[in-house]
Order: structure tokens, then C-alpha cells, then sequence
């Protein structure tokens, strides 16, 4: 079971999505400093999440097509976030707030397990980029996120995969003509 693709049926059939909005290019969806307790589904369009240390911008993670995106901090705490979240192309985005999301989990065993098994995939997967990042070289990087997201070097720049992967465009660019 995709419990992502289950749970977007779901509040498709209930009609819970409250409205929808479209980012035009580099938009901000949010900024640091802001509370954001909804969640989206992208419906078109990528979006990129990241914090910005100094001068420099970290990618912690993308939305693109047919993906759910939170800042997920403040959605957890419904506290300000460190997080930006900017369309890196035109976007068109479908919404939920958090309390009619909640209800919605909340409203049967079923959707409940399915929201633990989601929360799970994403814990995992934030394990598995932080061991990548800690412990793998950039090829390693680079071939292990290509098995795990093929997607994202179709709808990504290159620039913006280089900082998610922690390398510059330039080795980037070897890795994959290597």
C-alpha cells in the first residue's frame, strides 16, 4: 500500500481540500519566521524547502507533482519555523489546514495507521539523507538519490540538486557525465 496515494483518495472523495493557490516562479509559499500548519498537494509544478544559514541556502527536501509538502516543523509544533519553502517553477497547489486534516486522521483506525505509516516513510527517508550526507561520497549521493527519486532530476535544476545533495553544480555535473 502507498499510504501517501491511499490518504489522497481519501480526502479527495471527502472533498476536504479547503482551496487552492497557484506560486508563480520563486514565490514564496512561506517564509522564515511565519507559523504554516497547512499541507499541500502539488498538483503541478516543484517547489523546493530550505533553511538559509549566513549566506547559505540549504535544501532540505522538494514537492513537486503529485507530492504532499509541510513545513513540518511548524506544522508538528504551530510554532514559527526556520524553514522557506519557494516555488522554483510556476506551481499550482491544493491545501488542507491542519485541523481538518486531523480530523480527518483522527476519524477511523484506518486513517490513523495510514498517517503513523507516512510519518514513518519520512522519518526513514530523513535517516537515510542524513546517514547519505554524513557518510557517503557525492557519487554515492548522487546514484543513491537517483534510485530513490528518478523524478526529481526531471523536474529539479541542477543547481538546486547540487545543494540537496551538499556538492557544487560543477561536481554535479561530472558525476553525471562520468
Amino acid at each position: 500500500m502507498n499510504p501517501i496515494k491511499t490518504i489522497l483518495e481519501k480526502i479527495e472523495e471527502q472533498g476536504l481540500w479547503e482551496n487552492s493557490l497557484s506560486l508563480n516562479r520563486k514565490e514564496y509559499l512561506k517564509v522564515k519566521g511565519s507559523i504554516d500548519t497547512n499541507l499541500y498537494f502539488v498538483i503541478s509544478g516543484s517547489l523546493r524547502i530550505y533553511v538559509l544559514e549566513e549566506f547559505e541556502e540549504n535544501i532540505i527536501r522538494f514537492g513537486y507533482k503529485n507530492n504532499l509538502i509541510a513545513a513540518l516543523d511548524s506544522f508538528i509544533s504551530e510554532k514559527p519555523s526556520d524553514l522557506y519553502i519557494q516555488a522554483i517553477k510556476k506551481s499550482e497547489l491544493k491545501v488542507i489546514k491542519k485541523s481538518t486534516f486531523m480530523n480527518f486522521v483522527e476519524s477511523s483506525a484506518e486513517n490513523t495507521k495510514i498517517w503513523q505509516l507516512m510519518l514513518g516513510d519520512l522519518i526513514f527517508q530523513q535517516m537515510e539523507r542524513e546517514r547519505d550526507i554524513l557518510t557517503s561520497s557525492p557519487l554515492e549521493r548522487y546514484k543513491r538519490v537517483l534510485a530513490r527519486s528518478p523524478q526529481l532530476f526531471q523536474e529539479i535544476p541542477n543547481k538546486y540538486i547540487a545543494s540537496y545533495l551538499r556538492m557544487t553544480p560543477e561536481t554535479l555535473s561530472r558525476i553525471k557525465k562520468s
